[in-house]
């Protein structure tokens, strides 16, 4: 079985290649509490459960469960290098392409939490964060992927 998790190369947990996405959705949230979209008692009763393991932590995890054998475990770097894109078009349609995988693992939580009567609002907002830190080529993204086998 292969798996692929968003994770991290650092062991440290408090490391900006894990939450840099979500601080732009923060930073979206609370532009938009300035303007007066959001309550700011929904920003800040707004959570969103997320862990990024690392490697070791992975094959920790795998080796206590017990059920399965580690063939392989890396850590990917997720190429999103605004510095290959000559095209400013191509550039920005690249950031977009980042915002709508972060979106899509996102947009469930933050529906729910704000409802859907600003979803667009806090879509465009984000999509203006996560576009800006992609042209400073801020977005360093990693998955730990791991191929286990079942033990008989």
């Amino acid at each position: 079985m292969v798996l692929t998790i968003a994770g991290r190369k650092s062991e440290d947990p408090r490391s900006r290649e894990c939450y840099h996405l979500y601080e732009l959705l923060g930073l979206a949230l609370s532009d938009l509490v300035d303007q007066g979209l959001i309550e700011e008692e929904k920003l800040n009763t707004f959570n969103i459960p997320y862990y990024t393991p690392s490697p070791r932590e992975v094959k920790h995890i795998v080796e206590n469960e017990g059920s399965f054998s580690i063939n392989s475990l890396e850590v990917a770097y997720v190429h999103w290098d605004p510095s290959e894109f000559v095209d400013e078009n191509k550039l920005e349609e690249e950031g977009y392409n980042v915002f709508k995988c972060f979106r899509a693992v996102s947009e469930p939580l933050v529906l729910t939490h704000f409802g859907e009567g600003v979803i667009e609002k806090i879509e465009h907002q984000c999509r203006k964060k996560v576009l800006e830190s992609f042209f400073k080529g801020n977005i360093r993204l990693y998955n730990v992927v791991v191929i286990v086998t079942k033990k008989m």
